[in-house]
């Protein structure tokens, strides 16, 4: 047998707290990149990657808004958030402006065309359900289990930086 074989995965004990099946960070892990697949081909006819998505959602909701703040609602830091921005302007979806009241900091709002494509966008979410094949109910129970994980994840501290 060689050794770049693929070895069958057999569940542990279930009694044993090291099982890969029971680590709620391998379940999360996979989910991640699973769902994340699952919206690659719905986003791509919009010319969006996922993380470029996730900031038009919240342009969508409230631009005009600073880089700080948009790097606030999505957890991210200035370094992950400033190429998506710059991305997303070369697309032509927004602009970024220096602040009036404060120069040091950047105003993101949208373009026209950042505002039209939210149209094109609101299939995307009815398109994730019917691709995934789960029930809605069932969705937004995994949602609300999730944002009560990341509250306190928050809480303990995650996604600090020091």
């Amino acid at each position: 047998m060689s050794s770049d074989a693929a070895v069958p995965y057999v569940p542990t004990r279930a009694d044993d707290p090291l099982a890969l099946d029971r680590q709620v960070c391998f379940a999360l892990a996979v989910a991640n990149r699973a769902v994340l697949a699952v919206y690659r081909p719905i986003l791509e006819p919009l010319g969006l990657t996922h993380p470029q998505y996730l900031v038009m959602l919240v342009l969508w909701e409230q631009a005009p808004l600073s880089v700080k703040e948009i790097g606030r609602v999505l957890q991210l830091d200035s370094p992950t958030l400033s190429p998506l921005l710059k991305r997303l302007q070369a697309l032509g979806l927004l602009t970024r402006t220096r602040s009036t009241a404060d120069e040091r900091q950047l105003v993101v709002d949208l373009t026209d065309e950042g505002r039209a494509l939210r149209d094109r966008a609101e299939a995307v979410p009815g398109a994730v359900v019917d691709t995934l094949g789960v029930d809605i109910s069932e969705l937004e129970e995994l949602h609300a289990v999730l944002s009560r994980v990341n509250v306190a994840a928050l809480k303990a501290g995650a996604l600090q930086h020091k």
